[in-house]
């Protein structure tokens, strides 16, 4: 039992091996799973929302009330042939009274080319800093943090390109390179005909005798972005404009993960902690679309914010965790009251989250948690209960380390 906390067998999970590839298809029959996802919320403040400093897109938002489903998935993979292995994700949800299907993940990858390295083409979850490459249900709260919400619009997926090179070497270490396509939040537009982004990045990883084991990166991202929208302002007379940024985006980021467990073995008891921080520079034009006159202000934004979090298993089956998020932001431009209308006026606010949760996994497949949150990200603090349960349906992959 001890081995299975050592880090080249956790982090086999990050590259699949080439053994898994071996056998050539020879009918469809790929793997299939489904994930369910279901709520119960409750806040205590009803105002809609917004982040001061910050543009919102993506998901980004404080979430429903009541009951509601979360985030839904149904996946298929499968190995192609003896070098590519496929996977689509499709994400089912419910807005506004309406059923939404979305295209989350559809790739192919070759795990094994060879010389270490590696190669991932289609739609996918960039591998920008720790979190954001795990799916929903993976994640120890209910929710992304603060910081994802702001950057991100909750995670960062793309179409494009990823190569990593896996180095043999006793400590673990990747590099790779993504290009990308573009088009979705955090970037817009799809610039330099399709080619709008690209990612860089550096994980390192491993052990501290039998208990304890790591994992650090570091990342780059850097996008050229046409006119990245957000959500409409609608106004008393019914007009709407809609914020439109134009320009160069590049972001920073930093995680460190450790994870603790008593000789090894993580059955009994374990503790992970995780930390994430993000620095994000942009320059250009902010337009408010449908305004008449046409409004615009040259736009510098100075961002950044972390978070850190504590997970503890203190008996089979039951975990506790605490999460604190924390952002800042210095933003200027030529125009103040344009700045304040699409929301980039920070004026010195400081958007602050604090989480508890206590969870319980009846097995891998399924688990229930309960999560507490004192919210002042915005002008009017919030105090929002998530009741949620997670299963799994069918072929049930290992998660990342």
């Amino acid at each position: 039992m001890k081995t299975q906390f050592r880090v080249f067998h956790t982090l086999a999970l990050l590259v699949p091996c080439a053994a898994a590839f071996a056998s050539t298809q020879t009918s469809f029959n790929p793997d299939i799973s489904l994930i369910l996802d279901g709520r119960y919320a409750s806040s205590s403040n009803d105002s809609e929302y917004e982040l001061p400093g910050f543009m919102l897109g993506g998901e980004a938002g404080r979430g429903e009330e009541g009951f509601f489903l979360g985030h839904n998935e149904l996946i298929f993979s499968a190995s192609i042939d003896d070098l590519f292995y496929g996977k689509l994700t499709t994400a089912l949800a419910e807005h506004e009274g309406a059923t939404e299907v979305e295209l989350e993940e559809a790739y192919i990858e070759a795990p094994a080319l060879g010389e270490g390295f590696a190669l991932k083409a289609g739609r996918f979850y960039s591998a920008i800093a720790y979190l954001n490459q795990q799916h929903g249900h993976a994640w120890d709260f209910a929710d992304a943090p603060l910081v994802y919400r702001a950057l991100f619009g909750d995670q960062l997926v793309d179409d494009g390109l990823q190569l990593s090179w896996l180095a043999p070497t006793d400590t673990y270490l990747r590099l790779g390179v993504e290009a990308l396509r573009g088009e979705r939040f955090p970037a817009g537009g799809a610039a330099n005909n399709g080619n709008g982004a690209f990612t860089y990045f550096m994980q390192l990883g491993g052990d501290v005798g039998i208990s304890h084991a790591w994992q650090l990166s570091l990342s780059h991202y850097s996008a050229d972005i046409e006119e990245r929208v957000t959500g409409a302002h609608q106004h008393d007379d019914g007009a709407a404009e809609v914020p439109a940024f134009t320009g160069n985006s590049d972001i920073n980021a930093l995680s460190i993960v450790w994870k603790w467990a008593p000789d090894g073995n993580s059955r009994q008891t374990n503790l992970k902690l995780q930390a994430e921080y993000f620095q994000r520079d942009e320059d250009g034009q902010v337009t408010l679309q449908g305004s008449d006159p046409l409004e615009t202000t040259r736009y510098l934004g100075e961002q950044s914010g972390y978070y850190l979090q504590a997970v503890y298993q203190f008996m089979p089956r039951w975990r506790v965790g605490y999460r604190y998020d924390y952002l800042e932001s210095d933003n200027t431009g030529d125009d103040a009251d344009v700045l304040d209308e699409v929301g980039l006026a920070s004026s010195g606010f400081t958007p602050e989250r604090s989480s508890v949760m206590l969870d319980y996994s009846r097995s891998e497949y399924s688990r229930l948690r309960l999560q507490y949150t004192v919210d002042d990200s915005y002008d009017d603090s919030d105090q929002r209960f998530v009741l949620q349960y997670i299963v799994s349906l069918g072929a049930h992959g290992a998660h990342q380390f």
